[in-house]
């Protein structure tokens, strides 16, 4: 006989999905503004291809994350 099943359930409470929706994309939000802010300041020769696919990833990342959970805090379960 096979062990019954576990109903899977998320690692985070769903209390927590409004909370975490804001704070990421805020997060991001700042994250991408700082890019553009670096881009728009520094000339040509003074930039650095690492900081700017770093800070992209950052960003990419939490804004990604942050329109999850706010799918998931409105019922849009993807």
């Amino acid at each position: 006989m096979a062990p019954s099943a576990k109903p899977i359930s998320s690692p985070v409470p769903d209390a927590w999905y409004p909370t975490l929706a804001v704070f990421m994309l805020l997060i991001g939000l700042v994250v991408t503004a700082s890019f553009f802010i670096y881009e728009a300041t520094s000339s040509r020769r003074n930039r650095s291809l690492a900081k700017e696919l770093t800070t992209g990833t950052v960003a990419s990342v939490f804004l990604g994350f942050g329109s999850l959970f706010l799918l998931l805090s409105c019922g849009v379960y993807v």
